[in-house]
C-alpha cells in the first residue's frame, strides 16, 4: 500500500511542471510543503521518490524561485508589533501621552494644536484624539479597563449585572398588585391612602401636602395590596412619573368640588405612557359644592368614560372623611388585579426599583425599594447606579425587621455605600466582589464622563469665539446654594425648580444637592464657596450651628416647598443692582457765554420744563451730546437758586466744561434707581 501510493505522488510529481505556477525546480522544492497537507497519506517517503522521478535540472539555467517560507509559514492577519501598542488607562493626561509616546510635552502639544485641540499638560485628551496621534506616529492606541481578577484588556462596554433570563410559567406565581394613587394637590390622595390603612399620615406632612413618595401594604382578607402614595405638588413631576413606571394599577383620584386639573391630566398623562389600567376615585363625595355628574363629564373629555356610562373605566365615589366607599374600591381593585393575572418569579436573584432614599442617624444611607422579581434577603449583595451594597437589614412598611421581601413587597434597605437616587434599579449578584466590581466600573465611566466635559457640562478649552462670552458670563451675580433635605427624591425635586428660575441677568448655582442634616463640613463649603445653606425638612448638627455663627455664614430651614422657591426668588432679586433710569425734567438754550476770571458761564433761557442744582445735565450740540455731567452753579441774576422754571433766564455751569458756544441745548434730568427683576 505505502509503494503504490508513493508511486501515485512520484506520477503527480512528475506531472508538476506542467502547471504554469512554478519550473521543475520549484515543484521539486514545493512537494515537500505541499505534502504536509491533510490530504497527504505519508509525510516522508514521498519527498525523494518526487525527487528521483524529475531530473535535475543545471543550476545556472534555474531560475528564481519564490521563498517557500511565506507558504509555509503566514503572517496571521492583523497582527501588531506588541512594542507599537501603548495601552493606558482613562482619563489619558497629555503629560503621559507624551511620555509614552517618547516625545518631549510641547512636541505633543504642538501636534494637538495643529488637529486645532488646545491643551495644557495636565489636560484630559478624548480617546479617538489619542488615537489620531498614535496612529499618527506609527503606534496602536488602545485604552484599558480593570478586570475582575486583576490585569488589563483593551476598553469595552461598562460591567453590567446579568440580564434577566426568561423565567419558565411553571415558575410563576401570583403576586400583589401595585396601586399608585395620583392626581392634583389637596384633592385628597393621601387621606384615602390613611382611610385604606387606618393611619394619620397627611397630619404629620408640612402644609398638608405629600413632599415625598411612600410605599405600603395593606391585607384585605387573603389578598395583599401594595399602595404607592406620590406627591401632588408641581414639583414633584419626576417622583410622579417614577411612580407610574413601577405600577401596575393608577387610581386618579380627583375631588368631587374640584374636578380635573392640571396636574391631574398630567398624572393621567404619566398613567397612559406607563400603560397601566386606570381607575378613578371621586372623593369629597360628602361636601355640598360636590358634583358628580360634572366630574365624570370632564372624565369623558378626557378618554375615561365611566362603566354606568357605557364606557370601560371603572370610576367609584369615594369620601376619605367619612370612609364611605372604601370597601367598594379595594374591590375593584382586587377585580382589576385578578383580570391582569399579575405573576413574577419568587426565586432567584431579586430585581426592585429604589422609590426614596434618606440618611438616618445611626444606619447611614437607607432606600425604600419595591422588589419587581426573585426574593431580597438578609445578606444579599447587590448594585443600584454607581452604588453597591450588602443587605445588612430589610424593614417592612411598619419599620418591623424581616428577613426577606418578594415580589411587589415594599421593603427599606440598610447597607449601602451612597445615597442612590430614586427609580435606580437593585440588581442582587452572586458576590460582594462581583458588585464591588461592578460599581467601580461605573463610578470610572461616570468620572471620565464628568471629566471630559469640564465641571460645567461645556468643554473647558477656551477660544477665540467663546472667549468674550466667558468674559460676559464672569462679570453675572450668581447666587450659590448648598442644599440638603430630607430624601433623595425631596432633593432632587426642589433642584429641577431651582433650576426652572429663568434669568438673563443673575445666574443659581446649586454647589451641593444632597440628603442627611446640615454638618459643619456643609458650613465649611459654604464659607469656601460664598453660598448660602438651605435645609428641607431636616436639621442642623450643634458643630454646623456653632461654625455658622462663627463663619457668619446664613442657615435657612424650610418644610415647604413653595416657601423654598420663593425665598430664593428674592434672594436673587434682591443681589441684582437697581437699574437707572433717566427722568427728563427740562431744557434750556444758551443765549450767550459770559467769560469770567476763571471759568465760563452759559447765559441760557429755559424753554421747557425746568432745571434743578440737584440733576444732572447733558450738552447738545447739532443734535450730538458733547458733555455730560452735575449742575455746579445755576443762579437767577446775582442770586444762586436751586431750580429756575420755562420761560425764564438763569446761568449755568457744568462741571469743569468751559466750551458753550451760542445754540447749544442743555438738557437736565434725573437719574432714579429702580429694582430689577429676574
Amino acid at each position: 500500500m505505502a509503494t503504490s501510493s508513493a508511486k501515485k505522488t512520484a506520477e503527480g510529481a512528475a506531472a508538476a511542471p506542467k502547471k504554469p505556477r512554478a519550473t521543475k525546480a520549484g515543484a521539486d522544492k514545493e512537494a515537500p510543503v505541499r505534502k504536509t497537507s491533510a490530504k497527504a497519506k505519508t509525510p516522508v517517503e514521498p519527498a525523494p521518490t518526487s525527487a528521483a522521478a524529475v531530473p535535475a535540472p543545471e543550476p545556472a539555467a534555474a531560475p528564481a524561485a519564490p521563498a517557500p517560507v511565506a507558504v509555509a509559514a503566514p503572517a496571521e492577519e492583523g497582527a501588531v508589533d506588541e512594542s507599537k501598542i501603548i495601552q493606558m488607562k482613562p482619563p489619558i493626561q497629555v503629560r503621559d501621552l507624551a511620555t509614552r509616546l517618547n516625545l518631549k510635552p510641547f512636541q505633543l502639544i504642538h501636534e494637538l494644536m495643529e488637529m486645532n485641540v488646545f491643551a495644557t499638560l495636565n489636560q484630559t485628551l478624548e480617546e479617538p484624539v489619542a488615537k489620531k496621534i498614535c496612529e499618527k506616529r506609527g503606534f496602536v492606541f488602545m485604552a484599558e479597563k480593570r478586570k475582575e481578577g486583576g490585569g488589563v484588556h483593551k476598553v469595552a462596554p461598562v460591567v453590567e449585572p446579568p440580564k434577566p433570563k426568561p423565567v419558565p410559567s411553571a415558575n410563576l406565581k401570583p403576586r400583589p398588585p401595585v396601586v399608585t394613587f395620583m392626581g392634583h394637590v389637596d384633592h385628597g390622595k393621601t387621606s384615602l391612602l390613611d382611610a385604606i390603612r387606618r393611619t394619620k399620615v397627611a397630619a404629620g406632612e408640612a402644609g398638608g401636602i405629600t413632599q415625598h413618595i411612600g410605599a405600603y401594604s395593606v391585607k384585605r382578607g387573603n389578598q395583599s395590596i401594595t399602595f404607592l402614595d406620590t406627591p401632588g405638588h408641581e414639583a414633584f413631576t419626576a417622583m410622579r412619573a417614577r411612580g407610574a413606571t413601577v405600577t401596575d394599577i393608577v387610581v386618579l383620584v380627583v375631588a368631587a368640588d374640584d374636578g380635573i386639573k392640571p396636574q391631574t391630566l398630567e398624572a393621567l398623562r404619566h398613567a397612559q405612557a406607563a400603560k397601566v389600567t386606570v381607575m378613578v376615585a371621586i372623593n369629597k363625595i360628602d361636601l355640598p359644592g360636590a358634583n358628580l355628574d360634572r366630574v365624570k363629564g370632564q372624565l369623558q373629555e378626557q378618554g375615561l368614560a365611566p362603566e354606568e356610562w357605557g364606557g370601560q373605566t371603572v370610576v367609584c365615589e369615594v369620601s376619605a372623611t367619612k370612609g364611605t366607599g372604601i370597601e367598594k374600591l379595594l374591590e375593584m381593585i382586587g377585580l382589576q388585579a385578578e383580570v391582569l393575572e399579575l405573576r413574577a418569579d419568587p426565586a432567584g436573584h431579586a430585581r426592585a426599583r429604589v422609590i426614596e432614599t434618606q440618611i438616618e442617624t445611626g444606619r447611614g444611607p437607607t432606600s425604600t425599594v419595591l422588589v419587581q422579581q426573585g426574593c431580597l434577603k438578609v445578606g444579599d449583595s447587590f448594585v443600584c447606579g454607581p452604588h453597591m451594597g450588602k443587605v445588612k437589614a430589610l424593614l417592612d412598611d411598619a419599620g418591623q425587621n424581616i428577613k426577606e421581601a418578594g415580589p411587589s413587597t415594599p421593603a427599606r434597605i440598610i447597607g449601602i455605600t451612597g445615597a442612590p437616587a430614586p427609580g435606580e434599579e437593585v440588581v442582587v449578584v452572586g458576590s460582594e466582589r462581583e458588585a464591588r466590581s461592578i460599581m467601580e466600573e461605573r463610578q470610572e465611566a461616570e468620572r471620565v464622563a464628568r471629566l471630559a466635559t469640564g465641571p460645567a457640562g461645556t468643554q473647558g478649552n477656551v477660544t477665540l469665539e467663546n472667549l468674550f462670552a466667558s468674559i460676559a458670563e464672569g462679570q453675572k451675580k450668581c447666587l450659590k446654594v448648598i442644599l440638603k433635605g430630607d430624601v433623595q427624591g425631596s432633593v432632587e425635586a426642589i433642584t429641577e425648580s431651582l433650576k426652572k428660575i429663568q434669568s438673563q441677568k443673575i445666574d443659581l448655582d446649586i454647589v451641593l444637592a444632597a440628603i442627611g442634616p446640615i454638618s459643619e463640613s456643609d458650613i465649611l463649603l459654604a464659607k469656601a464657596s460664598g453660598a448660602v445653606v438651605i435645609g428641607f425638612n431636616t436639621k442642623t448638627d450643634n458643630s454646623a450651628a456653632n461654625a455658622a455663627k462663627r463663619e457668619g455664614i446664613q442657615i435657612k430651614l424650610f418644610s415647604i416647598i413653595y416657601e423654598l422657591v420663593d425665598q430664593v426668588k428674592e434672594a436673587m432679586t434682591g443681589m441684582l443692582d437697581p437699574e437707572l433710569r433717566e427722568t427728563p425734567l427740562g431744557t434750556a438754550i444758551v443765549k450767550k457765554v459770559f467769560e469770567l476770571s476763571k471759568f465760563m458761564v452759559a447765559g441760557s433761557q429755559v424753554q421747557s420744563g425746568r432745571i434743578t442744582k440737584s440733576g444732572r445735565a447733558r450738552v447738545i450740540r447739532k443734535k450730538q451730546p458733547i458733555y455730560d455731567g452735575g449742575v455746579v452753579t445755576l443762579k437767577r441774576f446775582q442770586e444762586d437758586v436751586n431750580e429756575v422754571r420755562q420761560g425764564l433766564e438763569c446761568g449755568i455751569r457744568l462741571g469743569n466744561f468751559d466750551e458753550y458756544e451760542e445754540g447749544d441745548i442743555i438738557e437736565c434730568y434725573q437719574l432714579e434707581k429702580v429694582p430689577q427683576t429676574l
